[in-house]
């Protein structure tokens, strides 16, 4: 996770090789379990999720939080909730990293999309994250997202919405979230995310900090670790195991006690 690393100018900060899948432009969030302010009281914004990560940027100028990011390899105990009396939404944990991190320990969030959608926003991050764990080898955790060290500049136009073939076979539900970010509104930094996503390794750098190599000629290939899955005949249901150096994640919509 990073806090306050994901926003520029009025809009949201992605890197290098980062695409938008989906945009909602008015969520709400609530985290629990950290005391420092940009953590407390509910907050209304706009909801990215992306080729590497969930980005959450308020949209109060005063907020604390200006943004939020939740890559998918710190999310656990992600829950897909569809109570009988009240809006569907998503909970899960995001833990901090090992070094680096702004905060220490885990925050829990409860996301709600105040215009529907909630069920098919989390089914399609638990479905990038399945893709993109593909591509991981994972020696030692990730560092974590920081400010960049240089400029920004405007994303170009593909950056705000994926192909329309879509990744693998798998083509992100954008009728149900048509909508693009605004123009003018996405930023674009040099820098590669410290892992990659669900589009490879192309335009990656290789042996960076956290263990995230390319293939060896000998063809060895990354691991095949499923972050995410979900039943669509029971679709409040979503697990997501672990990462080799993570404990144990598992969601499930059946569960009620945070």
């Amino acid at each position: 996770m990073s806090l306050n690393t994901a926003h520029a100018q009025g809009g949201v900060l992605i890197h290098a090789g980062e695409n938008i899948l989906l945009f909602c432009d008015n969520v709400e969030i609530e985290f629990s379990g950290q005391d420092g302010p940009e953590f407390k009281g509910k907050k209304s914004g706009r909801m990215y999720l992306t080729t590497h990560r969930m980005i959450f940027n308020s949209k109060k100028s005063d907020d604390p939080m200006k943004s939020f990011s939740f890559p998918f390899v710190v999310l656990k105990d992600v829950e897909l909730e569809q109570p009988i009396f009240g809006a569907n939404y998503i909970k899960g944990k995001v833990k901090s990293q090992p070094s680096g991190s702004n905060f220490i320990g885990e925050v829990k969030f409860k996301l709600h999309f105040k215009s529907g959608g909630a069920i098919d926003f989390g089914q399609a991050m638990l479905k990038a994250a399945q893709i993109a764990s593909r591509n991981v080898v994972v020696n030692d955790p990730p560092p974590p997202y920081t400010p960049p060290t240089s400029g920004w500049y405007a994303a170009p136009p593909p950056a705000y919405a994926p192909p329309a073939e879509g990744y693998q076979g798998w083509v992100p539900p954008t009728h149900v979230f048509p909508d693009q970010p605004p123009a003018n509104t996405v930023f674009m930094t040099d820098a590669p995310p410290p892992y990659p996503g669900i589009t490879g390794y192309q335009g990656y750098s290789t042996g960076a900090a956290g263990g995230m190599i390319q293939p060896q000629a000998n063809g060895q290939q990354p691991a095949q670790v499923q972050v995410g899955y979900y039943d669509p005949n029971n679709p409040q249901f979503a697990y997501v195991p672990p990462p080799a150096y993570q404990e144990p994640i598992a969601a499930s919509g059946n569960k009620k006690d945070d």
